[in-house]
């Protein structure tokens, strides 16, 4: 059998924590939360279910991710967001293949995506395929500013797991639309980069084949008012990190 690491990034997590800790208890020989400084009970609770609790400036979501690898003893890790948690089904096949000694150097799983209580499967949100357990000697985050991935060395083989990593991201509407701004300023650093008749042509015509796509095309219709929500905000979130790449852009010179 392999031993294994969760491991966890945190800020105010104090709704969330526990819920994630618990689902990865009975698998991982050790858990550790690596916090930017939280002012809530997120220390409390991490430590109530005896996590290992680092506290460290935040920096960028990469970095600090990349710094949580490192605090794990063990070379396999699981990694999640405070705000995700295992279902029940996916917890029993990380233990099939831990039992197994991880046969394969990285493992992927679906994830599916809560919107005020509901699990969503349209709209473009699933399967969501994510690799979240991996031998962390071949692999780490890389990316931008925004969407960080992980990358696998050349060569890394890739196992997928049944089952669903659950993630709890938007209780409400206001929540998804604080974070798809978020999202889109952060979209909108990197974009200026790109030519200004390219953000242009962007800006006028991706946000409605985001809509289009994702509403009709990817069944979001079929969830109500639900799918009607997120299609739109998905939509708008397009339409705003465009408009504020060229702002940046014009204000910038470059």
């Amino acid at each position: 059998m392999s031993k294994l690491s969760a491991v966890i990034i945190t800020l105010n997590e104090e709704e969330n924590i526990g819920r994630c800790i618990d689902s990865v208890k009975e698998l991982a020989d050790e858990v550790v939360v690596v916090d930017s400084l939280s002012t809530d009970r997120t220390k409390e609770i991490a430590l109530s279910k005896n996590a290992k609790f680092i506290e460290r400036a935040f920096t960028n979501y990469i970095d600090q991710k990349n710094f949580a690898l490192t605090q794990a003893s063990n070379n396999y890790v699981l990694n999640l967001d405070a705000d995700e948690c295992l279902s029940e089904e996916l917890q029993k096949n990380i233990h099939s293949a831990k039992e197994a000694g991880f046969t394969s150097d990285a493992y992927s799983m679906n994830r599916l995506n809560f919107y005020c209580d509901k699990p969503i499967k349209t709209c473009g949100w699933y399967p969501d395929k994510k690799i979240r357990l991996w031998n962390k000697t071949k692999g780490k985050w890389e990316g931008e500013l925004v969407h960080e991935k992980l990358v696998m060395s050349a060569g890394s083989s890739v196992a997928h797991l049944k089952g669903d990593i659950l993630h709890y991201s938007y209780p409400t509407h206001q929540s998804l639309i604080k974070q798809s701004e978020r999202f889109a300023e952060l979209a909108a650093r990197e974009l200026k980069k790109q030519p200004l008749i390219f953000l242009l042509f962007k800006l006028s015509f991706s946000s409605r084949f985001k809509f289009i796509r994702n509403y009709f095309f990817k069944l979001g219709f079929t969830d109500g008012s639900a799918g009607l929500e997120i299609c739109l905000c998905q939509s708008r979130e397009v339409f705003i990190k465009y408009f504020r790449a060229i702002e940046l852009k014009r204000n910038t010179g470059k």
